[in-house]
């Protein structure tokens, strides 16, 4: 009697490891991305804590905010100081960051008065959209899901 060895697996048992591999894919992968998405924007809250921290702080020096822009990394003194002393960016570098900040007048009032920070989202956040706070303490976003902002 001659023994048969096994020397590899068969098309079958090949294919069924490749469907059990793409379903954990197709489970595990949304739910890293919603993590990934979570954690920049803590990121940009972060941020918009540490730049209404400097605003208030400059304030007190100057007497008014300064208001800029931040458009694709392109910073713009709009009022109330000569240059921006403040970080413009979530994270440690521009090139890494993942939203860009700016600053401007509340509504109905004036840059000496009161100061809403807003942190824009380099890439689209759809849920989230644009994280905003007031000097007040007033916290909002412009996204569709806005119990995920703050």
């Amino acid at each position: 009697m001659k023994k048969r060895l096994n020397d590899g697996f068969t098309l079958i048992e090949l294919m069924i490891v490749v469907a059990i591999v793409a379903i954990l894919t197709s489970i595990a992968y949304p739910a890293y991305t919603s993590s990934i998405v979570k954690g920049k924007r803590a990121e940009g809250r972060t941020a918009l804590a540490e730049l209404l921290q400097q605003q208030e702080r400059f304030m007190t020096q100057t007497n008014s905010y300064c208001a800029f822009s931040n458009t694709a990394g392109t910073t713009a003194v709009v009022a109330g100081c000569a240059t921006v002393p403040f970080k413009t960016f979530s994270g440690d570098s521009q090139a890494k960051a993942a939203y860009y900040l700016s600053a401007d007048a509340c509504p109905n009032s004036t840059i000496a008065e009161c100061v809403r920070v807003s942190a824009v989202p380099i890439k689209s956040d759809a849920e989230a959209g644009t994280l905003q706070v007031l000097s007040t303490g007033t916290k909002t976003c412009t996204g569709n899901n806005t119990t995920v902002c703050w």
